[in-house]
């Protein structure tokens, strides 16, 4: 098998308009998201009402991360001091982090086997938590039935936040991702949909909440500046008793966003294209479990995952390490210890533990891997052929002992 020789963390260079865009911004000096001329609307506001109109949403801030607007989210929308938050058991750390951060307890929702929260699950623990927040993590771009999950949000009054970072142009029955309760949170962090290294987005069609992120995000009374906020009779109810928890996205990285968002739609074609031909390339291979892909759902592939059921974790481990030796770099969820990116709810430690058997047996043997856009897919297509020689060689070893959950495997 020949081996596959591309780089898994290389993003797409970014072009001639790009760079034109961050020169403008260094030539002029003016970096700060406030530092304008009379009349003169700043990068970042012009990415907020550029970002705004492509979601469908009223408002918009930018700010320094992900993770950042999924903290103020949970702050102004009157998140308490030690107050239980739902959210996914499968998840990447920025979550429960930003939980944290914000001052909330995490109780953790089982996943499905199609790595999806369990919806099941998730009205069992609204109904024993009596919990008034979701933080809704669309993990690896995957989307729950959000029919149904707004139907269960409004029966039990939760408060919906979604954690878009991997579902930027995603969308179920062709409504967006993050448009479905309060508040929807983006990353531009280098390895999602847009990329400035690091950033946030963070959109609603609430006035009185969106007052309070923009505040906490650091606008001194500068709001008036911003091009995709409420009217300013709204902040006058708020600025004085909302703090100043600094996070404003830059102009710098503002300007790198705005002729990459003009081409969005194209990055996701060029994505999905990608996507599809590791897809059809692992279909057919005996015992290798793919997520279904609902009619209902508008995917981004940008990443893949699958299933090896019934590895045992020596014989996973070989099989990464096999896939390794030739090129193809995978993370797998079922490791006793965290691994750059990648980490489970039991590397939380500030988490209190909870026992999730569901979602550990689906993450003992879950496999996840980048589709960077610097791959051609004739890369994809030798990459899958990889992924199924490597995934046939595991299969035929007959292992010892089947993998178990994450808390057996650890010794929890």
């Amino acid at each position: 098998m020949q081996p596959f020789t591309g780089s898994f963390t290389q993003q797409e260079a970014l072009d001639d308009t790009v760079i034109a865009a961050a020169a403008e911004i260094l030539r002029s000096g003016r970096l700060h998201r406030y530092n304008t001329a009379a009349g003169e609307l700043s990068k970042a506001s012009e990415l907020e009402q550029a970002y705004a109109l492509y979601q469908g949403a009223r408002y918009c801030l930018a700010c320094a991360s992900g993770g950042y607007a999924m903290a103020i989210a949970l702050r102004a929308a009157g998140l308490a001091q030690g107050e239980s938050v739902l959210t996914n058991a499968f998840t990447l750390a920025p979550v429960p982090g930003a939980i944290a951060s914000a001052g909330g307890k995490p109780v953790l929702v089982e996943i499905t086997e199609e790595l999806v929260i369990d919806l099941d699950d998730l009205e069992r623990k609204a109904r024993a938590t009596g919990a008034r927040f979701l933080l809704l993590s669309n993990m690896r771009g995957h989307l729950a039935d959000m029919d149904r999950l707004a139907d269960l949000v409004r029966h039990y009054e939760m408060i919906l936040i979604e954690d878009c970072a991997h579902t930027m142009g995603a969308a179920w029955n062709g409504r967006k991702s993050g448009n479905f309760g309060l508040a929807g949170c983006f990353s531009t962090q280098t390895y999602k949909h847009l990329n400035s290294g690091e950033g946030g987005l963070l959109t609603s069609d609430d006035p009185d909440f969106m007052a309070r992120a923009i505040l906490l995000s650091g606008s001194y009374m500068l709001y008036e500046r911003h091009g995709a906020a409420p009217s300013p009779e709204i902040f006058e109810r708020v600025r004085l008793e909302t703090p100043n928890m600094s996070g404003r996205m830059d102009n710098l990285r503002a300007a790198i966003l705005l002729p990459q968002l003009e081409r969005l739609e194209s990055s996701i074609a060029r994505w999905n294209e990608r996507y599809r031909a590791v897809e059809d390339g692992l279909s057919a291979v005996g015992g290798l479990v793919l997520p279904r892909r609902p009619e209902a759902e508008r995917y981004v592939g940008s990443s893949i995952q699958f299933r090896l059921p019934g590895l045992s974790r020596s014989r996973s481990e070989a099989f990464v390490a096999a896939c390794r030796a030739l090129g193809v770099e995978l993370k797998w969820f079922g490791a006793p210890d965290p691994v750059a990116f990648t980490s489970t709810h039991h590397s939380w430690k500030y988490v209190d533990p909870q026992l999730l058997p569901e979602t550990d047996h689906v993450l003992s043997t879950l496999f996840d891997m980048r589709l960077p856009l610097t791959f051609s897919v004739d890369d994809c297509r030798h990459i899958a052929a990889i992924i199924a020689h490597c995934a046939r060689d595991a299969a035929s070893s007959t292992p010892e002992v089947a993998a178990a959950p994450r808390s057996v495997l650890a010794g929890e």
